[in-house]
């Protein structure tokens, strides 16, 4: 039997591969990932108010983020197609540092774990606002993508410290 390499994407000679997820236990699993964007004042103000000239931007923020959380297999190359229960991707509006900041909640039933799901939900929702507003701001940033929690599996809960 060949010894196991901790860097679970990968065979102990260093190849790439799909990890067997087939003799795990589904179990109940969450995954919440965070991230920021910050905009010029009048970007902010133009999103806040709903008057950016593409439209409803959270809204069509939203649902890319909640889309990509669903595409995961397509775009990370050893990730397994995953039959999601729940995404739900919100923001907090930051009026002194015109700033908006995206929690993506992920939860599933199943043999392995959200957090590319989370985490990619929370970056196409930044991708998302920056596109939707580049015509007024190009210089925004995009900020702070992290994993906040995970719970669920054989690792059990993760919590990050801040």
């Amino acid at each position: 039997m060949k010894k196991q390499n901790p860097l679970s994407h990968f065979t102990v000679d260093g190849k790439a591969h799909m990890v067997d997820v087939g003799a795990k236990t589904e179990t109940v699993r969450e995954a919440v990932a965070a991230g920021s964007i910050t905009l010029s004042a009048e970007a902010y103000r133009l999103v806040k108010e709903g008057n950016m000239a593409k439209g409803d931007v959270l809204g069509i923020a939203r649902i890319a983020g909640i889309m990509a959380a669903k595409k995961v297999d397509d775009l990370i190359p050893l990730a397994h197609p995953l039959a999601i229960n729940k995404v739900t991707v919100d923001f907090t509006l930051n009026e002194s540092t015109y700033t908006i900041d995206i929690e993506a909640t992920v939860g599933i039933t199943g043999k392995t774990g959200v957090e590319m799901e989370a985490l990619t939900a929370v970056s196409i929702t930044a991708l998302t606002i920056y596109d939707m507003c580049k015509a007024v701001d190009k210089g925004m940033i995009i900020n702070n993508i992290r994993l906040l929690t995970k719970t669920g599996g054989k690792s059990g809960t993760y919590q990050r410290s801040q």
